[in-house]
């Protein structure tokens, strides 16, 4: 028999025999990811297979920003698969781990397995049709994805096409972000501010993520007034997500105001340490001339293990030429 690790196993006695998909989902919410990934982790040991467990503990790795441990986010993805063929979430978990994975490692390595995420994505919505946020995942897939591993607009289309009959405010969602993508950039603003949050925190995530493409697509032109405009909507709307912080910070560093992205970065930093966050810290660091902090920067971006590979070359070429100075 396995032995379980004492720290492990006085965290098992002192919580209760079952934990709810609702006390992970709180410990979530609250970006407590290390927390909900130890209640996981307790479930666990008395039941290796159990399916909330292992999705929660997916997910904390995920959006507690843990790269270096997204791999052992997918193996426990399959386990969940393995063991609930026909549970959705499972299949939605496995997706979502392959996805960050993906990410990660950059988009050539990510070919090898694009299809397994799509197949996941699809296959959570085969079992549960009214899953939202397996709908949100496979258009996203659809969209970003190239036409070689099954993704394009057509199939985006028609998935929305579909979603109308079965959840008509989801479908509103889909139509923006088709909107963005088609750079309809006001039609997609104006759907999502005529939008009450939604109560469904994956079609809230979709309304927040066409907002925060918005934002996006008017900063990539320049249009810097605009953007900044719809991010601090995005912000005051979803006040529990660091993206819209994250992206108001971009446009400040964009424009040369160094100051107020520091600001902005800090923030997110002090509720969710992430390795963009600190990597971007450290552009406006190094901007202002201040040497050992943009360093400090820079190597907490490393030690977080989830920039992308093209940030992850950057910061490694910028603390070479720092410490050569």
């Amino acid at each position: 028999m396995k032995r379980v690790a004492p720290l492990l196993l006085l965290i098992a006695l002192s919580i209760p025999a079952f934990a709810r998909a609702s006390d992970y989902s709180a410990l979530m919410k609250a970006r407590k990811f290390t927390d909900a990934e130890q209640l996981a982790s307790s479930r666990l040991a008395q039941d290796p297979a159990n399916a909330e467990a292992l999705v929660a503990k997916v997910n904390a790795i995920i959006e507690g920003g843990k790269g270096g441990r997204f791999d052992e986010a997918a193996r426990l993805a399959e386990q969940c698969v393995a063991a609930h063929p026909q549970l959705a979430t499972c299949h939605l978990a496995l997706g979502n781990a392959l996805g960050a994975k993906a990410i990660a490692n950059g988009i050539m390595s990510a070919l090898a397995y694009a299809g397994t995420i799509r197949d996941a994505f699809k296959k959570a919505l085969e079992l549960d049709p009214h899953n939202v946020e397996a709908r949100m995942a496979l258009m996203s897939y659809y969209l970003q994805a190239p036409a070689i591993v099954g993704g394009g607009s057509g199939k985006a289309r028609a998935l929305t096409a579909q979603t109308a009959a079965l959840d008509p405010a989801a479908a509103k969602v889909m139509q923006a972000r088709l909107d963005v993508d088609d750079e309809r950039f006001a039609a997609a603003e104006g759907a999502m501010l005529a939008m009450p949050v939604s109560s469904v925190d994956a079609l809230a995530d979709g309304q927040r993520d066409v907002l925060l493409a918005v934002g996006g697509a008017y900063m990539k032109t320049k249009r810097s007034a605009d953007a900044e405009r719809v991010l601090r909507e995005a912000a005051r709307r979803f006040p529990d997500s660091d993206a819209p912080l994250y992206s108001l910070a971009r446009v400040q560093q964009e424009q040369g105001k160094h100051r107020d992205a520091i600001a902005l970065f800090e923030q997110v930093l002090a509720r969710t340490p992430g390795g963009g966050a600190w990597y971007r810290l450290g552009q406006s660091q190094q901007a202002l001339g201040e040497k050992s902090k943009a360093v400090s920067a820079y190597e907490r971006a490393l030690a977080a293990g989830t920039l992308p590979k093209a940030a992850r070359a950057d910061t490694e070429a910028q603390l070479l030429a720092l410490r050569q100075k």
